[in-house]
């Protein structure tokens, strides 16, 4: 049970040296029962404390990884049950499942297709997450070949899918250096793969076949055994009972600090629907609640994104939106003649200007003002968008210095600051572009010369 901010304070140092950033101790106590800062921040806790507060200063739910690298999943480590309570700290993990019945060619070109997929959204590079083996075959020796096919077309980290300890270990003489997640330990075999999992310093994933109570105990047997890493999966695949249990599972963790429940969470919603279009609704659930890592039987670059933009928006801070950086950025390669567009700091909105003038095939100069993360409507109307603040960003920067004009072209969706700005900016002409983004390259080609 995690410790109250007075039980923390009471085996603090108490001197208020502030070297830990807050101005007394029991401020940093409180900080720290709330997850809010890091026992690391206090230099002078005495070893007993530090081990007296080490369940005050972990997550509910462990962080676990999988793989080694630059691509490695990391999942779990979630302190709430609502993002704007918190924000949720470390994305759901999204993978495709290859089966060792295919062809050694097949699976090595799904391989090849889903680590190679990569998408920019918002100016950061987004792809899948892993890849799943499934050993339908039952043969040991079919389920080590596929994993090595698979290992030798991708760096993404892997998850074997074994019932039978056999083909477990078959399948990890050949990838186990790569630290793949190991599914499933149940009731009928958790014995030799706790064996597995420690012999190859591998995540460890527990499946229940009946219900949470079941989990539980294989939960507590397999950290008995001395595994940390543990990832659990409830055993239902439906909309409701998913919904429900995850729910149940969050809460148990967060709320209740129920160490059993303490892991992140393993989906496969294609094991509950009729169609592709149908998984990618179910699985789009399981982002949103709570899965950690959802595995998928399909692969589409359409669901990939979907899937993917989705999860960028429950995984970014609610109570803090991402900003750009205020400057004037260069889209291609511009010259002094090309246009100047003004817009905010709010990413979306950047990367949406930014796209469309690149693929209008316009290069441009883009003049960024500081609105706190705000769109262009947003910021407008809570007065951080206005003609002063962008005639102020025009100046600072020195726009004219890189024109041989003096033409700034404005969102269609604030034409009413025209006559405001041409009054801040009165050697200069105003444009009004167009409302959406997506028409700014018909408007240049009809307006600038």
């Amino acid at each position: 049970m995690a410790l109250t901010g007075i039980e923390i304070y009471k085996l603090l140092p108490k001197t208020n040296c502030k070297k830990c950033g807050f101005p007394t101790c029991l401020a940093f106590a409180m900080k720290l029962a709330s997850g809010q800062t890091e026992l690391a921040a206090c230099p002078d806790i005495s070893e007993e404390a530090e081990r007296s507060l080490t369940a005050a200063s972990s997550p509910p739910m462990r962080l676990v990884t999988i793989g080694t690298g630059e691509r490695k999943i990391e999942v779990g480590g979630e302190t709430a049950l609502f993002r704007h309570d918190k924000t949720f700290s470390h994305p759901a993990a999204l993978v495709v499942r290859v089966r060792d019945t295919a062809s050694t060619g097949e699976v090595s070109r799904m391989a090849e297709e889903v680590t190679g997929y990569r998408v920019e959204r918002m100016g950061m590079m987004l792809g899948m997450d892993g890849i799943a083996i499934q050993n339908e075959s039952g043969d040991a020796a079919t389920f080590a070949v596929c994993a090595a096919a698979v290992i030798a077309q991708t760096d993404l980290p892997l998850i074997l899918m074994a019932t039978d300890p056999l083909s477990m270990a078959a399948a990890l003489a050949k990838v186990g250096h790569t630290r793949p997640a190991i599914y499933a330990a149940s009731k009928d075999n958790i014995d030799r793969m706790i064996q597995l999992a420690g012999e190859f310093g591998c995540p460890l994933i527990l499946r229940s076949t009946n219900g949470l109570g079941e989990l539980a105990e294989l939960s507590e047997e397999a950290s008995a055994a001395g595994l940390e890493d543990l990832i659990l999966d409830p055993g239902g695949r439906g909309f409701g009972e998913t919904l429900v249990t995850m729910t149940q599972m969050r809460r148990l963790a967060v709320k209740k600090s129920f160490p059993a429940m303490g892991y992140p969470v393993i989906t496969f919603p294609g094991e509950a629907v009729s169609s592709p279009e149908e998984e990618a609704v179910l699985a789009a659930q399981h982002v949103a609640k709570y899965g950690n890592i959802i595995v998928l039987d399909h692969f589409s670059p359409a669901m990939a994104y979907s899937l993917l933009t989705l999860r960028l928006n429950i995984y970014s801070d609610p109570q803090k939106p991402g900003e750009i950086e205020p400057g004037i950025y260069s889209i291609g390669e511009p010259e002094d003649s090309s246009p100047l567009c003004v817009t905010t700091n709010f990413p979306l909105t950047y990367y949406s200007i930014a796209g469309e003038l690149e693929a209008g095939g316009w290069p441009s100069w883009l003049v960024v003002c500081d609105t706190e993360g705000l769109s262009v409507l947003s910021a407008w109307s809570a007065g951080k968008f206005d003609a002063e603040r962008i005639a102020e960003t025009v100046k600072e920067h020195d726009a004219a210095s890189r024109l041989n004009h003096k033409r700034l072209i404005l969102p269609g969706k604030v034409a009413v600051l025209r006559s405001e700005l041409e009054e801040e900016l009165s050697d200069w002409q105003i444009m009004v572009g167009p409302s959406e983004a997506m028409d700014i390259g018909g408007y240049l080609n009809q307006n600038w010369n």
